[in-house]
């Protein structure tokens, strides 16, 4: 008997022919209405409701931790200085320490994340952040405090792609970007919960306790992860789940020489930059390069983090807006994000034309909060670039390649304050601007999603 056209066999061509439910390179183009497939449930049947949000919220908690433990020393910054006698550079390197697993612990544990649950993976990165900050929590010197930035920073590593992809699987394409952001936005949150809870323990407490408060953050956000966490029901793609042939698994060059891939890291790497210095520098330049009081300054500096989640969720919606009306994601994911690194680049590099404190201050807001702020549209292209079998490796290695940006800042930094004086703190920043600038050329050039998923195999 003849089989309806509308089978099974009828439908899986349509369903492969979109890049993410196939192999990451199919022959036959599509459309870029194409690219926002409307699905409500996932291959396996089971909707992504309170479930999936239930997840996303523990994942914010997660990356809200996971920026808490890495704002400490920068909020301690004189107090740790004066404590053991450090100068810029010394400081600045052993900022720079924490980064010195972080990108390879990225790049390993992202292609783990392909073969091992993600539920697992975070839950054994949040016990270790604990773990990490207890020995120089107990005392030590310099050496003590090196060693334990750098297992913590192994640790935290794989932390962002890895939540990335947890969040993600428990979407489609076109839902992605609300959760994407969400997960970014942890980091603006836990350090704008953090900047004045953790200053107030550090002058009253002094820096070692602000360690044990992170820790112990860290251990009940694993508590409650092992109860309430869960891996998504996207995972696997469509097509996959309705065929009974192997799911096609490209290499991985295949994804990282994409032009796409490659724009997303450079801008990506520039953002990271900004980012770096926000956390390790930017405490200092507001107290010492700019004369703010130490509680001033406690406060000020989550105003580059609150502008930074404005343009999260508002460059979210608008992109989720552009793609549900057909505009293509070289559009809604590439021109949007380069806009933001452009904007930041701007006001980073207007602010030694700019008189008084108040107004630099404001630039470093707008400059890095918009600076920094690119991380979901480069975790939502390349999610929409790499088939489900290659996310991990492919978001992994993304962030091992761009948070090198952590490993070299702060010691650049470092230097130009100890060579310049306070003035360094304005000659980092200038430099942070043409970064950006590079980043912003970057995004606007190279990020096609749907023409690099689309490339004839080779």
């Amino acid at each position: 008997m003849r089989r309806p056209a509308h089978g099974p066999r009828r439908l899986l061509p349509l369903l492969t022919a979109h890049p993410l439910v196939s192999a990451p390179f199919p022959e036959d183009p599509v459309t870029a209405a194409d690219t926002a497939p409307i699905q409500t449930e996932s291959p396996t049947g089971r909707s992504s409701g309170a479930r999936a949000w239930i997840v996303t919220g523990l994942l914010v908690a997660f990356m809200m931790v996971n920026f808490a433990d890495k704002s400490v020393l920068g909020l301690a910054a004189d107090e740790i200085r004066a404590d053991m006698g450090l100068s810029a550079t010394d400081f600045g390197l052993a900022n720079s320490a924490f980064f010195l697993l972080f990108s390879v612990a990225a790049g390993a544990v992202g292609l783990l994340a392909d073969r091992v649950r993600p539920k697992l993976l975070l839950l054994a990165m949040a016990l270790l952040w604990s773990v990490a900050q207890t020995p120089a929590a107990l005392g030590g010197g310099l050496a003590v405090l090196i060693g334990s930035r750098v297992l913590l920073g192994a640790a935290e590593g794989p932390a962002f792609p890895v939540a990335q992809q947890a969040a993600l699987s428990w979407f489609p394409n076109h839902r992605r970007n609300l959760p994407g952001a969400l997960v970014t936005l942890g980091v603006t949150l836990g350090v704008i919960t953090a900047a004045p809870g953790l200053t107030w323990v550090i002058h009253h407490h002094g820096w070692r306790a602000a360690l044990w408060v992170v820790a112990a953050a860290g251990a009940l956000w694993a508590l409650l992860w092992a109860v309430f966490g869960a891996d998504g029901t996207y995972r696997t793609d469509t097509a996959e789940a309705l065929s009974s042939e192997p799911a096609v698994k490209p290499a991985y060059r295949r994804i990282l020489g994409t032009r796409t891939w490659i724009g997303t890291t450079a801008a990506y790497f520039t953002s990271y930059w900004a980012v770096a210095l926000m956390l390790v520098w930017l405490p200092s330049y507001l107290r010492n390069g700019l004369g703010h009081s130490s509680d001033a300054a406690g406060r000020l500096i989550v105003l580059p983090w609150v502008v930074g989640a404005v343009a999260l969720l508002g460059q979210a919606a608008l992109t989720g807006w552009l793609m549900r009306r057909g505009v293509s994601s070289r559009w809604a994911r590439g021109r949007v994000g380069g806009s933001l690194l452009l904007i930041g680049a701007i006001a980073c590099l207007a602010v030694p034309l700019a008189d008084g404190a108040t107004a630099k201050t404001a630039l470093l807001a707008v400059g890095f909060g918009l600076g920094g702020s690119f991380a979901t549209v480069a975790a939502t292209t390349v999610a929409e670039l790499a088939p489900p079998a290659r996310r991990g490796g492919a978001l992994g290695t993304m962030n091992a390649t761009v948070t090198t940006a952590g490993l070299i800042a702060p010691a650049v930094v470092g230097s130009l304050v100890d060579s310049h004086g306070a003035a360094g703190y304005q000659t980092a920043v200038v430099l942070s601007g043409a970064l950006l600038l590079l980043g912003a050329l970057a995004a606007f050039t190279l990020i096609d999603p749907a023409r690099d998923a689309l490339r004839p195999s080779v």
